[in-house]
């Protein structure tokens, strides 16, 4: 009995000279808890130089700025054959932006439809980009060999968590460079999706997964998705995120205009998104700062640099969509013009417009097509047009028309006018496959474009 009491009393004795030891056992997991993962996203660059610089050092400021494991996906199409620069200099800018990437964070690239515009074998990019240390994603099977070009998912560990990431191409094959198309056998995204996903995404576990196939196609893919994945889209240049429980699904632009942080507190938990603006103002990074300049002076002409017009302000990507819809209206003497949206990559700069900018707005040339609607079923097309705001995802259509002017006076027949593009596609454009279009004599679309600019 005496025994016992004696060793009570020490007991306590040894708790009462250690009365801080439960605070700081309280204490312990704050200070040992993992800082959040920030996974920096980006997708569709196409060469966009005019940003690049400044793109890489708000990524370059985000990692400095920030504790814990970072991580850059890059969501395919970094390249952009119709910028003569890209072509001529075979990617030096762009490459040696994915360089720098991969020695800021852990990179992974997943493969879209322009990463063979420069070298049409997509093997030699997988091959390259791997030899910068990047992991190259894509479900893509090279026809050549049955083989897959890479492999469609990793497991990366940062700061002890494991991250699992997955991804896969659109099969629009017609998005793809013509000299490419033969070499490739892409798998029907959904299909693909829930065959494989499920087998690949660790329920409970950090799942990111990278999807270049479009947003009507990811939207029959977002049920299938373990609860708090980050889905990120890409190809289709919009600007959106969408919850679904702890799900996170976003897009992030295109052409270098914005990048979008997603923090990670613990596996299973729904992401914090965060977007970042680019300003072309701003400083660009060390490794681009005279790369870019250097380069476009090698590789741009005289007739690259000469004016052609001019712009009365500064208009975003959406903005020029629609001055030209309305250009086609006017150039046509029709009462609505409608153009395909991802036909324009940069906006336009207020004052002079140089050719090589030019260009790099209007992507593509192409014949005017004609038809007539009347109002029902032109109230049915606008109804899908325009869609740069605030849309729900159950009424994304993926491609979609820049449409203007809109305030239309009431009769029973619309003129309507668009590029061939529109017109050729016009089930993912307008929605319905009974249009009857008619060719536009003597009427292109870059041409209509360049005489209203060059008109002031």
């Amino acid at each position: 009995m005496l025994k016992s009491l004696l060793g009570r009393r020490q007991a306590l004795k040894l708790l009462a000279g250690t009365a801080v030891l439960p605070v700081l056992i309280s204490a312990m997991p704050a200070e040992a808890a993992q800082k959040p993962l920030r996974v920096v996203i980006l997708s569709d660059l196409h060469s966009a130089y005019e940003r690049m610089g400044q793109l890489l050092a708000t990524i370059e400021k985000q990692v400095a700025s920030n504790e814990g494991p970072h991580l850059v996906v890059l969501n395919g199409d970094l390249f952009e054959s119709g910028n003569v620069v890209a072509t001529r200099s075979a990617g030096e800018i762009d490459w040696a932006f994915l360089a720098a990437l991969a020695k800021v964070a852990p990179t992974v690239v997943n493969i879209g439809n322009h990463e063979p515009d420069l070298d049409n074998d997509l093997v030699n990019f997988v091959s390259r980009a791997r030899g910068l240390g990047v992991t190259v994603l894509s479900n893509i099977i090279d026809k050549r060999t049955d083989a897959p070009y890479t492999q469609s998912s990793t497991q990366l560990t940062l700061d002890g968590r494991s991250v699992t990431i997955a991804g896969f191409a659109t099969d629009a094959i017609k998005t793809y460079p013509k000299a490419t198309r033969d070499m490739l056998d892409i798998p029907q995204p959904v299909e693909w999706a829930k065959k494989n996903l499920p087998g690949i995404l660790k329920s409970g576990g950090i799942n990111i997964v990278l999807s270049h196939a479009g947003v009507v196609a990811d939207r029959d893919i977002l049920p299938i998705l373990p609860d708090g994945t980050l889905i990120i889209g890409g190809h289709d240049h919009l600007n959106l995120t969408h919850e679904q429980g702890a799900t996170r699904y976003v897009h992030t632009g295109s052409w270098s205009t914005a990048i979008t942080v997603a923090t990670i507190t613990a596996p299973s938990a729904a992401a914090a998104l965060q977007r970042v603006a680019i300003d072309a103002a701003g400083a660009p990074s060390a490794a681009l700062k005279d790369l870019i300049p250097a380069v476009l002076a090698r590789h741009l002409t005289d007739e690259d640099r000469a004016t052609v017009g001019k712009s009365d302000k500064t208009m975003t990507v959406d903005e020029v969509g629609r001055f030209v819809a309305d250009v086609l209206a006017k150039r046509t003497k029709a009462d609505i013009g409608f153009v395909g949206h991802t036909s324009f990559g940069a906006g336009l700069p207020q004052g002079e417009v140089n050719r090589y900018s030019f260009n790099a707005s209007v992507r593509f040339d192409g014949k005017l097509m004609r038809t007539e609607v009347d109002a029902a079923v032109l109230a049915a097309i606008l109804a899908r047009c325009n869609q740069d705001g605030d849309i729900p995802l159950a009424t994304r259509t993926g491609d979609y028309l820049h449409a203007a002017p809109l305030n239309q006076p009431k009769k029973e027949r619309y003129t309507l006018v668009c590029n061939d593009w529109s017109a050729i596609n016009q089930k993912s454009y307008f929605g319905r496959e009974d249009l009857m279009f008619s060719e536009v004599a003597d009427a292109k679309l870059k041409q209509a474009v360049l005489d209203a600019l060059a008109a002031g």
